[in-house]
């Protein structure tokens, strides 16, 4: 469901195919799922249905309400009011965001999971484990790698983040994210740990479907409260890398040159352009 969520938000921020995703979400969706499950013919009519309802109630009641976060973010870029505690309010705003959107889609999605059979079931968990297995192959090759390496790694990663909001960094910028870099926790495996912790959990409520009488009520719980799987390390880690986060920006935003600014600026005037496009 994650995939989902991520999906509709950030198509809307993605630059200039932006447009074109958000119009084509009920393929991209489709192209997502099928990884995880093949719905027959019935299914994917009642599927169907449901996803109509879901982007107009997206493209009607939450495109606006990103417009009036962009449109603020506007305001504190030309007031040079991007500080710690305002960079926190529009990281909070995203969150909100993703969260409107599980809140809305969790409980029919979880009623939509009444309808699968147990071949589609089998076939879900065992191809979330793959994906599982592949990620963690991902993080221990990374782990092999050397210190040096994987923070040259990072820093190059934050760095091209940046650059794409604000142009060509200059050396103080580039110096002020290597020295944060180095203070960002790895917690892949705790992401790992917790996937897989809450993957059974679904599992669970699945074998016991048929005699549990708030399988739905149980499987939209999970699906809204997910930070109940994440152990009380990655939540701290998490917690930590965010406030490394927030400081590495509002000490790199008072050092924008006039150019970063009036990109910058000129990247939320695109997103606002596509978002006003996609509410006609």
């Amino acid at each position: 469901m994650k995939k989902w969520l991520l999906l509709i938000v950030i198509v809307v921020t993605g630059g200039c195919s932006s447009k074109l995703a958000y119009d084509n979400l009920d393929w991209l969706i489709y192209w997502y799922m099928d990884d995880y499950v093949e719905l027959n013919d019935r299914q994917e009519a009642v599927f169907d249905e449901k996803l109509d309802a879901w982007i107009d109630w997206h493209r009607s009641e939450e495109l606006s309400k990103y417009e009036q976060q962009l449109q603020q973010l506007q305001q504190h870029i030309r007031n040079d009011e991007l500080d710690k505690e305002t960079i926190a309010y529009h990281l909070d705003q995203g969150k909100q965001h993703i969260d409107a959107i599980r809140n809305k889609l969790a409980p029919e999605l979880a009623k939509l999971a009444t309808r699968l059979d147990d071949e589609q079931i089998v076939y879900l968990f065992a191809a979330l484990e793959k994906e599982n297995e592949e990620e963690e192959e991902n993080i221990r090759e990374a782990q092999e790698e050397s210190a040096d390496e994987r923070l040259e790694e990072l820093t190059e990663d934050i760095e091209e983040e940046f650059e794409d909001r604000l142009g060509d960094l200059t050396d103080q910028q580039e110096d002020i994210i290597a020295r944060y870099a180095a203070q960002f926790n790895r917690s892949g495996m705790h992401w790992i740990a917790f996937r897989r912790d809450i993957q059974n959990a679904a599992r669970r409520l699945f074998i016991t479907r048929d005699s549990n009488e708030n399988f739905e009520q149980d499987l939209t719980y999970l699906m809204n409260n997910p930070d109940e799987y994440r152990s009380d390390t990655y939540l701290a880690l998490r917690d930590e890398n965010r406030q490394q986060y927030l400081n590495m920006a509002s000490e790199l935003a008072p050092t924008m040159t006039p150019d970063q600014k009036e990109h910058l600026l000129d990247k939320v005037d695109e997103w606002l352009e596509d978002i006003r496009d996609l509410q006609k």
